[in-house]
C-alpha cells in the first residue's frame, strides 16, 4: 500500500467538521500509516483528545508543556518525524496564522519546522472562505508550496449553501495517496534542468542579461525532486534557494559557464529541461576597466552565444528526453514549432508575453505544451501548478 508506514501529522483545528478528523484518522490507519494529532486549543472545544488517542493509539499533542515537571513537546522533532502534514480542518485563522508566521500555538510551530510536505483542507462558512483575506492566505500557502485540497460545495454549519464544507475524508485520503504514488514515478531517473538568466559582461560593473527570475526552473527542480528524480540544476544568477535533497545545484554566470555545464551533465541523465532564458548574443570584447562616460555613443559589439538547446539536440541518444521553452511575442505556435523541429525537442513549453501574468518575474505563467502532433493549452495558474503539468506530460514520455 502507498501509505504503508508513512508518519503522517493530523492537525485538527476549531471547525465544526473537526468530527471528520475520526475518519481520516480510521482510514489513515487501515492503509498502513502512523497518525499522531496536533490539535490546538479550539479544536478540543469540538472533538476530545480522549477519542482522538483511542483511535491513533498515541497521546494527542496540543500544548507545548504536556506537564509542570519540565515535560515539553518538541516541535522541531515532530517536523523532523512527519512524512507528511495534513491540517484537516484548516479554518480562516489557522490559515491566515500559517501564511503570516504566527506562531502561537503548537499546531503552527510544527508546521513552521515541518521538513515534510504539507496539506491543507479548508473548512469554513461560504463567505469566510470566498473573502479576499482568505483567498490571499491560501495564495500565500501555495507559493510556499502547500497543497490546498479545495473545499466542496454543499450545504454548510450556517445552513447556506456554498463553497466552504471540508473535502470528505476519502477524497482527502485519496490526494495523499496520489501525491506519495506521483512521489515515486521518477525514482531512479536523473533530470538536467537550467534556470534563470545568463549574465553577459560588458565590464567589471555592467552585463547584458534579461528579466528572468528563475521561479519556473526551481519549481520544476523542486518537482521532480518530490517525484524521487536526481536533480542537477544549473542556475543562473537568481535570488532563489532550493533545499531538497535530490537537487544538487550548480551556479553559473554566463551562457559559456551554462553551456560547458550542460555538455558534461547531459550524457548521464535520462531528460533536460532547457528552462534558461539564455543570452543570445555576448559581447565580443570584455573591458578591463569600468567603461567611462566619455561621448554620447557607444558602440557594443555582439557576438552569438553557444547554443546549448542545438548542442544539446545533436547530443540527444536513444531514450534520452529534452524539453524547451520558448517566449514569443508574435507568431507564438508557428515560431515554436519550428524551435522544436531545429533542436530536436520531444516537446516545447511555450508562453507568450502577450498572455497577462505569464512569462519573467510572475509567480503565474500560462503555458502550451507543443509536440509534433498537437497543442495543449493550460490556464493561468502558479507557477508550481504550471511545474505539475510538464512534469505529468514528461513522465508520461518516460513510461
Amino acid at each position: 500500500m502507498i501509505l504503508n508506514g508513512k508518519k503522517i501529522i493530523l492537525g485538527i483545528t476549531g471547525s465544526i467538521a473537526a468530527y471528520k478528523a475520526c475518519y481520516i484518522i480510521r482510514g489513515l490507519i487501515k492503509k498502513g500509516a502512523e497518525v499522531q494529532v496536533v490539535i490546538t486549543p479550539a479544536g478540543k472545544e469540538f472533538i476530545t483528545p480522549i477519542t482522538l488517542s483511542a483511535l491513533t493509539s498515541k497521546p494527542v499533542i496540543s500544548e507545548f508543556f504536556a506537564q509542570r515537571d519540565g515535560t515539553w513537546n518538541s516541535h522541531v522533532d515532530l517536523g523532523l518525524w512527519a512524512d507528511a502534514v495534513l491540517i484537516a480542518p484548516a479554518t480562516a485563522a489557522t490559515i491566515g496564522k500559517m501564511a503570516n508566521g504566527i506562531a502561537d500555538n503548537m499546531l503552527i510551530t510544527t508546521y513552521l519546522s515541518a521538513k515534510a510536505p504539507v496539506f491543507v483542507a479548508p473548512a469554513m462558512d461560504l463567505d469566510m472562505f470566498a473573502h479576499a483575506a482568505t483567498q490571499n492566505n491560501l495564495k500565500i500557502l501555495r507559493s510556499f508550496g502547500n497543497h490546498i485540497i479545495e473545499p466542496a460545495s454543499g450545504e454548510l454549519a450556517s445552513h447556506l449553501v456554498g463553497k466552504g464544507r471540508m473535502e470528505e475524508p476519502e477524497n482527502i485520503i485519496q490526494v495523499l495517496e496520489d501525491f506519495f504514488s506521483a512521489h515515486q514515478v521518477l525514482s531512479g531517473k536523473k533530470v538536467l534542468i537550467t534556470a534563470g538568466p545568463t549574465y553577459e559582461k560588458i565590464d567589471p560593473v555592467r552585463f547584458v542579461g534579461n528579466y528572468s527570475s528563475g521561479k519556473m526552473g526551481f519549481a520544476l527542480a523542486e518537482e521532480c525532486a518530490i517525484r524521487g528524480a536526481e536533480v542537477i540544476l544549473i542556475s543562473g544568477p537568481v535570488k532563489l534557494d532550493i533545499s531538497h535533497p535530490n537537487i544538487t545545484r550548480i551556479n553559473v554566470e554566463s551562457a559559456s559557464d551554462m553551456y560547458e555545464k550542460a555538455i558534461v551533465c547531459y550524457p548521464s541523465v535520462d531528460a533536460g529541461i532547457l528552462c534558461a532564458a539564455v543570452a543570445d548574443f555576448t559581447p565580443q570584447e570584455i573591458v578591463d576597466t569600468k567603461i567611462k562616460r566619455e561621448k554620447d555613443d557607444l558602440m557594443i559589439r555582439l557576438k552569438p552565444t553557444k547554443d546549448i538547446a542545438a548542442t544539446l539536440g545533436q547530443m540527444k541518444k536513444s531514450g534520452q528526453l529534452l524539453v524547451g521553452f520558448a517566449l514569443e511575442t508574435d507568431c507564438e505556435l508557428q515560431n515554436a514549432s519550428g524551435k522544436l523541429k531545429r533542436k530536436n525537442f520531444d516537446f516545447i513549453v511555450l508562453n507568450s508575453l502577450k498572455d497577462k501574468g505569464a512569462g519573467f518575474g510572475h509567480d503565474t505563467n500560462k503555458i502550451t505544451i507543443v509536440d509534433a502532433q498537437c497543442h495543449t493549452s493550460y490556464e493561468l495558474k502558479p507557477k508550481k501548478e504550471v511545474a505539475k503539468d510538464i512534469i505529468d506530460r514528461l513522465t508520461e514520455l518516460m513510461k
